[in-house]
C-alpha cells in the first residue's frame, strides 16, 4: 500500500502538479480525488483507474481467502469493495484467528473437458444471462435506477453463478472459471444489444468495469465450489439480496454535482475573445469518431438579447440546450443555467428508434460559464466550466466517462473560439466587443 501511494503521489505531482495527502489516498470521498486531476491530461484519470485494477484484484482475493480461513463464508470478503467499509474490513480480517486451512491447489494436471463440463457451463451461462436481464428489469424498469447493484453486484454474481454451477457439476481450472465469468458478461451485453435494450456505445462504456467484475465473480465461484459443501445454495441466498439493494438505492439516491473545467490560451485580446464567445460562426462538421458514432456534438450557439435574462441556445446534433443567462460581465464572465437539454447521445444500433431510459436525465447539465482572464503576454486565458449531475453508479467510474466527454465538447467549442479570435486579430488587429444581437 505504501508503494502504491508513493507511485500515485509522484505521478500526480509530475503530471498534474498536485500533491496527494495520505487522507486523500484513503478518503472514500470522490471529490477529494477529483481535485487532484483537475486540469490534468484526459488520460490521467483512466491511467489511474487501470493502475488500480490489479491492486483491487489482489485485495479482494486475499480478503475472500482470509474470510474462509477465519471460518466464515467468502461473501463477507466483498465488503472490501465498499469505500470506507473496506478499511474496517481489512482490520477485522487481520485480527480474526485462523479456524481452518485453505485447501492446497491440486497439482497442475491436464483437465479433459467432457460433455458434462460443456453442459454445466451452458447452464451456468444461461442462469447468469437470466440474472442480468432480471436485474435490468428490476433496477431500471421497476425502480428507475442505474445503481451499484446493477453495475457492480450483478456482474460479480453473474460470474459467480456461472462458475459455481460449472465447478459443482464438473470441476475445472481457476483460469477457466475466470474466462467463464467474463463470457457471462459478454453474452449478457450481446443479449441487451440484440433485444434492443442497449446500444453499442453504452455497452462499450460499461465493459471496462463489468468485465473485470465478471472475472472476479468467476474466481469467487471457483473458490466457493472448492470450499463449500452447498455452494449453489449459498450463492442463491446472496442473489436474493440484489433486488433489495436496488430498492434501497432507489430510496437513497444521492444527487451530488460535478464540475468539469477546461482551459486554453488564446493569442488575442480579451475583448476580441469575448466577442467570439458571445457570437461565433457555425462549427465545422465533427471529425472525431466518437461524434460520428453518436455522442452529442455542438454545432452552433445563438443568444437572443443581451445581459442577464438573455437566452442562449446551444444546438447539438441531438437537440437544443436552452440556457438563460445569469451573469453577463463583459468581457470577463458569461454564466448561464440549463433549463432544457437533449439526450447526450444517439445509440449506435440497427434499431433506429432505440432510446433506453438512461438517455432521459441520467446525465443532466445544470449550469455553465465562460471565464476570461488577461494573460501577461497580451493574450487571453479562456476557461469553460460545466456543472452536471449523474445518476449512474458508481460515480467513481462513470464520472471518468462523463468528465472525458464533457472535456471533449469544451475543447471543440473553445478551440473554435480560439481559431476565430486569432484569425480576426490577424486580419483586423485588436478590436473591442460589439453588442450581441441575434
Amino acid at each position: 500500500m505504501l508503494g502504491k501511494y508513493t507511485v500515485e503521489r509522484s505521478v500526480l505531482y509530475l503530471v498534474a502538479g498536485t500533491t496527494m495527502s495520505p487522507w486523500q489516498f484513503f478518503s472514500p470521498v470522490l471529490a477529494a480525488r477529483e481535485e487532484l486531476v483537475r486540469g490534468a491530461p484526459d488520460w490521467l484519470p483512466w491511467a489511474w483507474f487501470l493502475w488500480t485494477l490489479p491492486f483491487l484484484w489482489i485485495a479482494v482475493t486475499m480478503t475472500l481467502r482470509r474470510a474462509y480461513s477465519a471460518g466464515y463464508s467468502v461473501w463477507p470478503g466483498l465488503l472490501i469493495l465498499i469505500p470506507a467499509v473496506n478499511l474496517v474490513t481489512m482490520v477485522v480480517m487481520a485480527l480474526l484467528p485462523n479456524r481452518r486451512s485453505i485447501p492446497a491447489n491440486a497439482p497442475s494436471t491436464p483437465i479433459r473437458h467432457t460433455v458434462l463440463h460443456y453442459r454445466a457451463a451452458l447452464a451456468g451461462l444461461a442462469v447468469g444471462l437470466l440474472l442480468a436481464l432480471g436485474m435490468l428489469g428490476i433496477s431500471v424498469y421497476t425502480f428507475g435506477t442505474y445503481g451499484s447493484s446493477l453495475f457492480l453486484g450483478t456482474p460479480i454474481l453473474m460470474g459467480a453463478v456461472a462458475s459455481v454451477i460449472t465447478n459443482t457439476a464438473a470441476p475445472t481450472r481457476l483460469s477457466t472459471s475466470v474466462y467463464l465469468g467474463m463470457l457471462s458478461v459478454i453474452l449478457a451485453g450481446g443479449a441487451l444489444w440484440v433485444f434492443a435494450l442497449e446500444g453499442i456505445i453504452c455497452l462499450a462504456m460499461a465493459a471496462p468495469l463489468a468485465l473485470p467484475l465478471g472475472a472476479l465473480g468467476g474466481a469467487i465461484g471457483k473458490l466457493l465450489a472448492d470450499t463449500s459443501r452447498r455452494p449453489i445454495r449459498g450463492t442463491s441466498a446472496v442473489l436474493l439480496l440484489l433486488p433489495g439493494l436496488a430498492g434501497v438505492e432507489h430510496l437513497t439516491r444521492p444527487e451530488p454535482e460535478w464540475v468539469v473545467e477546461t482551459e486554453i490560451h488564446v493569442a488575442a485580446d480579451i475583448d476580441e475573445v469575448w466577442n467570439c464567445v458571445i457570437h461565433f460562426p457555425d462549427l465545422p462538421p465533427p471529425q472525431a469518431w466518437y461524434y460520428r458514432w453518436g455522442i452529442a456534438c455542438p454545432i452552433r450557439a445563438e443568444i437572443s438579447g443581451t445581459g442577464v435574462g438573455a437566452v442562449r441556445r446551444c444546438i447539438f446534433t441531438t437537440g437544443v440546450f436552452v440556457e438563460p443567462i445569469t451573469a453577463w460581465d463583459a468581457p470577463y464572465r458569461l454564466a448561464f443555467d440549463v433549463t432544457q437539454q437533449p439526450a447526450p447521445m444517439f445509440e449506435l444500433s440497427p434499431y433506429h428508434d432505440l432510446h433506453p431510459p438512461h438517455l432521459d436525465g441520467a446525465l443532466r447539465s445544470t449550469r455553465g460559464e465562460f471565464i476570461l482572464h488577461r494573460a501577461a503576454d497580451g493574450g487571453t486565458r479562456l476557461i469553460g466550466r460545466t456543472w452536471y449531475q449523474l445518476e449512474l453508479l458508481p460515480h467513481s467510474y462513470w464520472t471518468l466517462w462523463s468528465d472525458l466527454l464533457i472535456h471533449r465538447i469544451h475543447h471543440r467549442v473553445l478551440q473554435h473560439v480560439k481559431q476565430h479570435a486569432e484569425s480576426s486579430v490577424g486580419k483586423d488587429g485588436f478590436r473591442s466587443a460589439a453588442p450581441s444581437h441575434f
